[in-house]
């Protein structure tokens, strides 16, 4: 049976600005075949598991033929997978995306096109550019500044000229000289505003504001580099006024997120919210132990009990599969009283319909330990490598408890590129959500790194214990939320 090609605009970067429809599609693909110009945040809406193809192209650099695209396309399509072509801004905005369907089209393989939000009108907004207004220009053009291979820029720029209006020229880095002089040359004044804007609608988006005539040299000073779109026109005087990014309080700072990618989604929305450019970097993954015959024998007798403790969602989303498997519910746990370390474990008992009876002032395992109400006997459901700290107070207090190991953290491993970026000093803070992660990450960039330029942004006094003990920076959230971490990083940033 033959599968389903679905062309998806990915849109400039942002992924803010994937469609709803695109983000279905990739949900539902089997292979994603995607370019260098998708970003890794949006790349990283694929679900796990969907086989990826990286065909790598980008200006001047073809490493897989256009050709061959269209044949992988097909290929895939006639295994019988969902395929989605995942291309940067809008596949049909000079994106090539006529000619990957025609192949398609004459071998009958069904298709569909998901538009994208094109860079062309994405950049300049987010430059605070808007490519229309009445006072300034009613018109707008959008012209690719890229020639075939082997061939002279052919754009017809009396024409342009004489057409007024806004100005977008896509994929014209290269060219911006020849743009220029074109227009002047045509007759178009010199001192007509123009603008260029880099990496548009992404955290480390810049732009270059200047005249036609002085545009090119200006750029040049700044160093921009592709991609980035040139706009010519009276619109660029707002952009000044306009350019509301760059006003986010953590525009231009990358934020390292380590914890695992299933939990890390609230905390880097958020910090994106804020401006951050944030890379997910998962440092540990959990790993649930089973069977737990620990943990059964526990359960059989859970009448025994008075309190059921539980120090991370992990540990409750592995006791809430040991309670599907005994086909439990809420009834089964009359009499027992649960303890949640922090909110984020509180809100995955009530994913499970169950109630939090009790949560200490500060979310760690020493003043869950102090704090807990307990005459009987305790229960703990956590990490193979949980904090002593919680157990060592209960002894203290002697309450008598039973500490069953659930689940086991494994340290991801070893990541040139990210020893590369951390080297380079192009990250500026990371979170750690615990002293697992902070291992993790030493163990991701190697123990011979500089960390003396990285801020680490830490829930709780014991992760920021962990951080100082290998020369990081550490600053610790209010509390163990991922609020307080999002509003540490702000405060802590901006200071960077």
């Amino acid at each position: 049976m033959c599968g389903k090609v679905v062309l998806v605009g990915a849109g400039p970067g942002d992924p803010g600005l994937l469609t709803w429809k695109g983000k279905k599609a990739l949900e539902q693909a089997d292979v994603v075949v995607y370019d260098r110009l998708v970003s890794p945040a949006v790349l990283d809406l694929i679900p796990p598991g969907v086989r990826r193809i990286n065909v790598g192209k980008k200006a001047a650099c073809h490493p897989v033929p256009q050709e061959r695209i269209n044949e992988i396309l097909l290929e895939q399509a006639r295994a019988g997978h969902r395929v989605v072509r995942l291309k940067g801004g809008d596949p049909f905005v000079f994106g090539r995306g006529g000619e990957e369907l025609e192949l398609l089209a004459r071998s009958g393989v069904d298709f569909e096109e998901i538009p994208g939000v094109t860079s062309a009108i994405a950049a300049p907004a987010y430059a605070g550019i808007p490519v229309t207004h009445r006072d300034y220009a009613s018109s707008l053009h959008i012209i690719t500044g890229h020639a075939r291979a082997g061939k002279e820029l052919e754009i017809d720029f009396p024409a342009l000229v004489r057409a007024g209006g806004t100005l977008v020229f896509v994929m014209g880095v290269s060219a911006l000289p020849r743009i220029t002089a074109g227009l002047m040359e045509a007759g178009m004044d010199g001192a007509t505003p123009a603008a260029l804007v880099e990496n548009g609608t992404l955290p480390v988006q810049r732009r270059c504001v200047a005249t036609l005539a002085t545009l090119t040299q200006q750029s040049a000073e700044m160093e921009i580099r592709s991609p980035a779109v040139i706009v010519v026109g009276e619109v660029c005087t707002l952009s000044d006024a306009f350019c509301w990014v760059e006003k986010q309080p953590l525009h231009g700072r990358r934020i390292l997120v380590t914890r695992p990618r299933d939990r890390a989604g609230a905390l880097s929305e958020k910090l994106r919210d804020l401006g951050a450019e944030v890379w997910e970097y998962p440092c540990i993954e959990t790993v649930p132990l089973v069977p737990c015959p620990d943990m059964e024998t526990a359960l059989g007798n859970l009448k025994a009990y008075e309190w059921l403790v539980f120090t991370s969602p992990a540990g409750v989303e592995v006791f809430g599969n040991q309670m599907r498997t005994l086909g439990w519910d809420g009834r089964n746990l009359a009499g027992i009283r649960l303890a949640a370390l922090g909110p984020g474990t509180a809100r995955a008992l009530s994913i499970l319909g169950l109630r939090t009876d009790f949560m200490p002032a500060v979310y760690d395992a020493e003043h869950l330990g102090q704090e807990l109400p307990a005459r009987g006997r305790v229960l703990i459901l956590r990490a193979a490598q949980g904090s002593p700290a919680l157990t060592e107070t209960l002894a203290r207090r002697t309450i008598a408890y039973d500490d069953i190991a659930v689940y086991r953290t494994v340290l991801t491993g070893p990541d040139t590129v990210l020893a590369q970026a951390v080297e380079e000093g192009a990250v500026s803070a990371v979170t750690f959500t615990s002293a697992s992660t902070v291992r993790g990450f030493l163990r991701a960039v190697g123990t011979r790194a500089d960390l003396s330029r990285i801020t680490a942004l830490c829930i709780g006094q014991q992760t920021a214990a962990e951080a100082r003990s290998h020369g990081l920076r550490a600053e610790v959230a209010r509390e163990a939320t991922p609020e307080a971490l999002v509003e540490l990083a702000r405060v802590c940033c901006q200071n960077i």
